[in-house]
């Protein structure tokens, strides 16, 4: 995986970034503003396009993005052009955009391809989210709450298994879900007016009239509406590790039937004395008796049930209550006739409805 941005310890003097970006060799190697630039285009093409996800053409697009902005960050790292020590009002506003990087990244690996390589990549797109998110809260550049991870979650949650205080577990955690929903109301709505505020400026910083003022709030502005956007993404990819790590706790090798050995061709016979007989003419063929026979495929485990079915420790038992069962509705049955008939006895003289022999 490609580092994200670095933030190193030692100070950069003022106007060393341009003038070792403005070094090329012999072969004129691309500037990194060149790189980062071609990387976040492709980034958008990925986001407005109409090809399916899955497509080679795609997918070729969106390897490539990942590739420029991998090199993009490695030659960050090489100028050191974050510091610890610096305010964002210290950095310089040709500098800003790069700390997209991070976020850049994260949001092109989620669109990589391959199922297999699913869990890889969006856990390699966490990092990226974070580190983006780490950032932007060293830098000031807006407020937010820092998201937990699931792990962090888990952790957490350790101190409310205790039945013995249940209140105390519910009530935190109906606070943090009304916190959670406001927080995202707001996040809403604050996206959308720095979208609203983009919009507006794009158009300023796409005819090249844009001043310095101009071009540092447009890069703010991105950050600020990257923040929100990687809140939600770390929000559904811990929702997405959760469900990718269960369908590979589920996935177990299938049981592999243990083959039998083939069954070598023989003449059965019905006693040794036939099988010498026999065999002496078929030199190339076994023969053995029938008795021979049956222990070698008992062995094997090979012989039929011979249409007679395996009893199991509770068979019988059943058997003996559906018995008592069908014995108990005889008796039943048998009583009831007998009640008919008697009956039928009462109201009916001996021999009524016989008239086969009246004249």
């Amino acid at each position: 995986m490609a580092a994200a941005v670095a933030a190193t310890e030692p100070e950069r003097p003022e106007g060393e970034a341009e003038a070792t970006c403005s070094q090329t060799g012999p072969a004129e190697s691309p500037k990194l503003t060149d790189i980062f630039e071609s990387g976040w285009k492709l980034h958008e093409d990925a986001e407005s396009s109409n090809e399916a996800p899955n497509s080679e053409s795609f997918q070729r697009k969106v390897r490539r993005g990942v590739e420029l902005l991998e090199q993009a960050t490695r030659m960050v790292n090489q100028l050191d052009l974050f510091s610890r020590n610096e305010e964002l009002e210290e950095i310089a506003t040709a500098d800003i955009k790069y700390l997209l990087l991070p976020v850049l990244l994260g949001a092109l690996t989620m669109k990589l391809g391959n199922s297999a390589k699913r869990l890889e990549h969006v856990q390699k797109a966490q990092v990226y989210f974070m580190d983006f998110l780490k950032r932007c809260k060293d830098y000031n550049v807006m407020t937010f709450e820092f998201p937990q991870t699931v792990e962090n979650n888990e952790e957490s949650n350790k101190a409310c298994v205790l039945p013995s205080s249940p209140a105390i577990c519910s009530q935190p955690s109906l606070i943090s879900m009304a916190t959670k929903r406001q927080a995202k109301i707001e996040r809403y709505n604050l996206k959308k007016e720095t979208e609203a505020k983009l919009k507006e400026i794009k158009s300023i910083i796409c005819s090249g009239k844009a001043d310095d003022e101009q071009t540092r709030k447009f890069y703010l502005l991105h950050l600020q509406r990257w923040i929100s956007t990687s809140l939600e993404e770390i929000e559904s990819i811990d929702q997405e590790i959760q469900i990718l790590k269960r369908m590979e706790g589920t996935k177990r090798p299938q049981a592999t039937r243990p083959q039998r050995p083939p069954l070598q061709p023989f003449i059965l016979t019905r006693d040794a004395v036939q099988a010498k007989v026999v065999g002496a003419g078929y030199p190339s063929l076994p023969t053995m008796t029938v008795d021979e026979w049956y222990d070698q495929r008992k062995k094997q485990d090979a012989l039929p049930d011979q249409g007679i079915p395996r009893s199991h420790p509770g068979d019988q038992e059943n058997q003996e209550q559906e018995a008592e069962n069908d014995n108990e509705a005889d008796d039943e049955q048998a009583l009831r006739i007998a009640r008919e008939k008697d009956d039928w006895k009462d109201t009916h003289r001996r021999g009524y409805g016989n008239r086969q022999n009246m004249g």
